[in-house]
């Protein structure tokens, strides 16, 4: 079976930046403190492809695997939203943002780059962000996991989500950011599948959990939030059972909603998912407006050269409207991405 959509784009890729970038880029004052990470070459941890810092490279390898574009987030930079040290972040983050400027400049259409906000100083946090809208990045990506002292409920993030809002710009919670259990390198043995599943999920759930029942939602409602690599097959469930007891309490407890959970999920909630074929039968409950596909290249899981096969395997018994809409469709209406100036990659199903 073909798939329905001749434009398949991944809501989710990575960057893989040089290891030396924030020793080499960030103020003399910071050097010192500045990350550096091991050396590695192509073949080796989260770098499997030399498209990870190189553009050009990216372009064939996009092709190999019949894509026409590709929405990008950091890898190692993924770990300096834990920075306790606020300067320290903002530094880093800029430096990282400049670098994939440049890298997504060699084709702006296809290379779509998230930048990274530092949000313990918001005025800050958005003065970075209109800088990087103004060079051509789109949306953001902030911690999924705040700082103890500034979780998402409280008035900290005000004026940013109201920025946001004026911007048009998604905000991403991306998975091992931020204050969590990402910041334990040392689990082992069977731990590690605590960290890969349990605790991953417990932190999308507590930031969307927060982000819509203490009203951040209703208050701003063109405010959208998308979680990344959290995976989605799980959601359907969760989004019931607030409904549930919302509904079932909100009369002794009301919370400072005037409607069902799910209403704001339907709305603002955006999702990405891959190798996640419970996703693709779930979205019969929610989601075909919601959902985007995507394949996490050039990590060692992503689907890549065989990412067609795979989205046969999760989306082939919907209708083709539903899998245009999430290969494509959904991803194109979130960051304003002109289809007409992307390619249709033709290449069949392995």
């Amino acid at each position: 079976m073909a798939i329905a959509s001749e434009l398949i784009i991944s809501s989710d890729s990575h960057v893989m930046e040089p290891v030396d970038l924030w020793k080499k880029g960030v103020p003399e004052r910071y050097r010192e403190a500045a990350p550096l990470f091991p050396p590695h070459q192509v073949g080796e941890g989260f770098q499997q492809h030399a498209g990870g810092w190189d553009p050009r490279a990216r372009m064939k390898e996009m092709e190999a695997d019949g894509l026409s574009a590709e929405v990008l987030y950091p890898t190692l930079m993924l770990d300096l939203f834990a920075l306790d040290d606020a300067r320290l972040q903002e530094a880093c983050f800029r430096v990282y943002n400049d670098w994939l400027i440049d890298y997504c400049s060699v084709n702006t259409n296809r290379l779509i780059g998230i930048p990274a906000i530092p949000v313990y100083d918001v005025d800050h946090g958005i003065k970075e962000l209109e800088r990087c809208h103004k060079a051509g990045l789109k949306g953001a990506i902030i911690w999924q996991a705040p700082h103890p002292d500034l979780p998402f409920r409280s008035s900290h993030y005000e004026k940013f989500w109201s920025a946001c809002e004026e911007l048009d710009t998604p905000v991403s919670l991306h998975i091992l950011t931020g204050h969590s259990y990402n910041k334990d390198k040392n689990r082992k043995g069977v731990e590690r599948y605590r960290g890969s599943v349990n605790l991953k999920l417990m932190d999308i759930a507590n930031g969307l959990f927060e982000i819509i029942f203490y009203g951040i939602l209703e208050r701003h409602p063109k405010l959208k939030v998308v979680s990344v690599e959290n995976e989605s097959g799980w959601m359907p469930w969760m989004f019931q059972q607030w409904d549930y007891y919302y509904n079932r309490f909100k009369k002794q407890n009301p919370p400072p909603i005037t409607r069902d959970p799910s209403s704001f999920v339907k709305d603002q909630i955006y999702a990405c998912f891959f190798n996640d074929h419970v996703c693709g039968e779930n979205l019969k409950f929610w989601g075909q407006d919601n959902i985007m596909w995507s394949n996490d290249f050039p990590h060692p899981n992503s689907t890549w050269p065989k990412s067609l096969k795979i989205i046969e395997r999760d989306l082939g018994h919907l209708p083709p409207e539903i899998q245009r809409k999430v290969v494509s469709g959904n991803v194109c209406r979130l960051y304003d991405i002109d289809a007409s100036k992307l390619p249709r990659v033709e290449k069949k199903a392995a």
